[in-house]
């Protein structure tokens, strides 16, 4: 064998010990969308978070990678994110994120102004609306309810949701859920100006009371009971949720609740979002059903926005003490920032006019409202 010859059989033994030839065109365009995810998450710090998380797990799905996805081979030898993504597939991590969110969450204002528990409700509207209408399209029940949920604004609560009714559709539902949440600053503020008149959007509403300390616990413990009573499908997502609230405002836990608003969240939402990303290979994600989800996820958000506005406007009819028709929109549990976007839209008619406190009611109670939205789901397609 000449030296032409040797190096050439040498060179080809060492193009076979890579994986480029392993690398697919669904591969490629998945490479694409992690680039317009990071740039979205980087660049334009939306959900940056979870976003990114998401795109780099989605990254390392559409590489030829070992030791990372494969199955264990009587059982040992598993993949890192074989045994990683049992904390979705087991229902671990969602429930997780609620507990760092009830930590993080005031109730007080919801508290002090019971009626933006109906803002909230309604805003549940889109979810419903969007369920019909991804029947209407094709889906099946139980991945037309994953996908309806999206319309809540509630990133866990989808993924919860999805993996127990549609985990094929886990990838492209968590994207939509979260993409359109970072997007809420663009999506709501054109529905709640078409929907509402310049004297509304001025509204101005008397300052909220101060809650005690005693009447937050008692809405954590109540909550809980009244909700799993009603809803025993929801109790992981419920329990969570106002444990970690009674952390925060019993005040006599500061290391607990310090854990649960830090270190506890950070840690699981990094193994969230990149858990979901891995299950968006391009064979999955690549599909028209895909498309079909984003779009009916722009109509969830718009259906939820909408019915929120409407409901206070409703509510203004019978009711002697207005309420700004832009807290309406704030129903959907994207906290706090559906709230500031209320916000932000009052100062533009009324600079003078403070909406942020006033929002933040329904805009938790949208976070109560989705998730027993979700338990009645899997009460009824979950067998």
């Amino acid at each position: 064998m000449d030296m032409s010859a040797a190096i050439a059989q040498k060179l080809d033994q060492i193009w076979g010990l890579t994986a480029i030839p392993d690398v697919t065109w669904q591969m490629l365009v998945m490479w694409v969308v992690v680039v317009v995810l990071l740039y979205l998450a980087v660049f334009r710090q939306f959900e940056p978070l979870l976003l990114i998380p998401i795109a780099f797990g989605a990254l390392l799905a559409n590489l030829p990678t070992e030791g990372l996805l494969n199955e264990p081979i009587d059982g040992h030898g598993g993949g890192l994110y074989y045994y990683i993504s049992k904390g979705v597939e087991l229902e671990i991590f969602p429930p997780l994120i609620f507990l760092g969110v009830g930590a993080l969450t005031d109730f007080g204002p919801l508290i002090a102004n019971p009626r933006t528990l109906v803002l909230g409700a309604a805003a549940q509207f889109g979810v419903f609306a969007t369920f019909m209408g991804a029947i209407f399209l094709g889906f099946s029940p139980h991945e037309a309810a994953s996908i309806g949920i999206i319309g809540g604004a509630d990133g866990p609560t989808s993924i919860f949701l999805t993996n127990k009714l549609a985990p094929d559709l886990l990838g492209p539902i968590a994207v939509a859920a979260y993409s359109y949440m970072a997007l809420v600053p663009l999506i709501q503020p054109p529905i709640m100006r078409a929907l509402t008149t310049e004297s509304e959007r001025r509204i101005r509403m008397k300052s909220l009371r101060t809650v005690s300390r005693l009447e937050k616990l008692i809405f954590a413990f109540m909550v809980t009971v009244v909700v799993i009573l009603l809803v025993p499908a929801a109790s992981a997502l419920i329990g969570m949720l106002m444990l970690g609230n009674f952390l925060r405002e019993s005040l006599v836990t500061e290391r607990l609740t310090k854990a649960s608003q830090n270190e506890i969240i950070n840690i699981v939402t990094i193994f969230l979002g990149t858990s979901v990303g891995i299950t968006m290979t391009g064979e999955r994600f690549l599909t028209p059903e895909t498309l079909k989800i984003l779009a009916l996820g722009v109509i969830a958000f718009g259906f939820s926005t909408a019915a929120g506005v409407l409901m206070a406007k409703f509510m203004n009819l019978v009711s002697k003490e207005k309420i700004n028709p832009l807290i309406g929109s704030a129903g959907v549990s994207a906290v706090p920032m559906a709230a500031r976007v209320s916000h932000l839209e009052g100062q533009r008619a009324d600079p003078n006019n403070y909406l942020l406190m006033h929002a933040m009611g329904p805009n938790v109670a949208g976070v109560i409202g989705t998730a027993v939205v979700a338990g009645y789901f899997l009460s009824w397609f979950g067998s």
